[in-house]
């Protein structure tokens, strides 16, 4: 009983989330954005509710940005809503997809998409007394990369394109892992929304 309390070490990094398209098409926005999307590097699985990818944090924040921007440009009014984490207690299922090399698999193919990204993000270090000064670390990053736009209940708030947001995302959770074995991340990020106000 006592593993299952205590931080993992498995350097494993999981994105367990749900796409929303707000259309009656949704059915083939979600397959098509998988399906456009090379996950040759990460485990994946989807059931009825979400879907789950996990292997390193490099191909693992390549993959979201790619099923997300796959999604966003078909103009649609789309939602990305998910939680990365590292550290979970009694990760072990697809270490394989560990020892792959850094090049990412999507990033090529999606250089030239430009669409913004209005999110939300909230950063959780998990069982470290410095929690604070570690999300404040976080905001910093968002702050230099010039993504932050405020700071909303329970989360901040990013925007810009998403290539920015995302790097903003992927540098904020890396960093803190690095001083947390066990951290998540939650994020909330749409595309083409037609009530987008400014903030």
């Amino acid at each position: 009983m006592l593993s299952q309390s205590v931080c993992g070490t498995s350097r494993i990094v999981g994105f367990r989330f749900s796409l929303y398209p707000m259309s009656d098409q949704f059915v083939d926005v979600i397959k098509g954005a998988l399906g456009e999307t090379n996950t040759s590097k990460v485990w994946l699985k989807t059931d009825d509710i979400s879907t789950c990818i996990r292997g390193k944090a490099v191909h693992v924040f390549d993959v979201a940005k790619a099923v997300y921007l796959h999604a966003a440009k078909t103009g649609l009014h789309v939602v990305l809503n998910g939680s990365f984490s590292i550290g979970c207690p009694g990760d072990s299922d697809g270490d394989s997809y560990m020892s792959v090399d850094d090049e990412c698999m999507n990033e090529a193919a999606l250089s030239h998409i430009k669409i913004e990204a209005p999110t939300q993000f909230a950063l959780y270090p998990m069982n470290d007394s410095r929690y604070m000064d570690l999300i404040a670390e976080a905001i910093e990053i968002a702050k230099e990369k010039e993504t932050i736009s405020g700071g909303i209940h329970y989360a901040s708030r990013l925007d810009g394109d998403a290539h920015e947001v995302f790097s903003t995302l992927e540098q904020s959770f890396t960093a803190t892992q690095e001083k947390v074995s066990h951290v998540t991340m939650t994020v909330n990020i749409a595309a083409n929304s037609p009530s987008r106000k400014k903030v």
